[in-house]
């Protein structure tokens, strides 16, 4: 099922013996990092980051090396960004469109002109996480694996936890060059084996069925985002861009750091963060935490009513500020 979902939908020829399934993507990552990477190796990640990422290749003995991509370019990287962050120690680069936890997304022309870097430094083994696939607001999702020359240096990691909502299920999945997945298979036959048969046959009804909940459940998602972005917008010190998919803003605070809260000095995201759940009762995450400390992340995954008393409070927060 997975294999002819990577055909149907991505256009990538990942046979059934290079696909791995395991306990959820952030297994497959694990695996993938365990398995493929040596001390002193670099990783290249565009950041803001998931969070993840960096405490596995730390556990991997290899070095993260991130490029910094702001709001002003909505938090893509350039081709240039990318062909002055190689050296000969770089082993893979790693990201994820849609992006956790900016929502921002790689359209193909911009895909397409980072894989003329690659093509310059055949060396370099590609991690594409498109764990958000399907909640992509304004285009069809491209996969990195699909241009020419790339299928056998990229290692593709899915799951069912944000299209289909099966987090509790607990299932994710990579397409990859036989070698590595068969490495990945050795590393996780030592962890878990594999993920329980219940949640393997859900998956395949919900790879194999139609897509009309979950286009739907995008829908959604793209509505919250507009509202929440009017909702927010105004608000001295919260910087915001649109983003193209995923259930995520991450607006840059900076201008808010210095500011007093009744007396507590704000002078990070993570306290302002701290100090908006103990007087807010609003939980966003700071952006330290994905490898962007003038930011912090805003979820929307959750209905209307509650995202419009969190924009409410988050207001009358910031308008306490001094």
């Amino acid at each position: 099922a997975i294999s002819d979902k990577f055909r149907r939908d991505n256009g990538l020829e990942y046979t059934p013996d290079q696909t791995v399934v395991s306990t959820g993507a952030k297994q497959c990552l694990a695996n993938i990092m365990l398995a493929l990477l040596n001390p002193g190796d670099e990783v290249i990640v565009p950041t803001p980051y998931w969070v993840s990422y960096a405490a596995q290749v730390q556990l991997a003995g290899a070095h993260l090396v991130p490029i910094d991509a702001g709001l002003e370019q909505d938090f893509l990287i350039s081709p240039g960004d990318l062909e002055t962050a190689i050296t000969p120690k770089t082993r893979m680069f790693l990201f994820s469109s849609p992006c956790n936890p900016t929502g921002s997304i790689y359209s193909a022309k911009q895909l397409e002109s980072l894989v003329e870097v690659f093509h310059r430094h055949p060396n370099i083994i590609i991690v594409s996480d498109e764990i958000y696939e399907y909640i992509n607001f304004f285009e069809k999702h491209v996969s990195i694996g699909s241009f020419p020359g790339m299928i056998d240096r990229t290692i593709t990691v899915n799951g069912l936890s944000k299209g289909f909502a099966m987090t509790g299920w607990r299932l994710g999945y990579m397409g990859a060059p036989l070698w590595a997945a068969k490495a990945c298979t050795k590393m996780q036959g030592q962890f878990t084996s594999g993920t329980n048969s219940i949640a393997q046959r859900a998956a395949i009804t919900a790879i194999n069925g139609p897509l009309d909940t979950t286009l739907g459940m995008r829908d959604a998602f793209l509505d919250r985002r507009n509202k929440l972005i009017d909702w927010l917008s105004g608000i001295e010190g919260l910087e915001l861009n649109h983003p193209g998919g995923a259930f995520y803003l991450f607006p840059r605070v900076r201008a808010l750091f210095g500011k007093r809260y009744k007396g507590t000095l704000i002078d990070n995201a993570d306290t302002l963060c701290l100090a908006m759940l103990e007087h807010a009762h609003v939980s966003p995450v700071t952006g330290a935490a994905f490898g962007a400390p003038d930011y912090i992340r805003i979820s929307y995954a959750t209905g209307l009513p509650n995202l419009r008393e969190a924009a409410n409070r988050i207001r009358a927060f910031i308008a306490e500020l001094k």
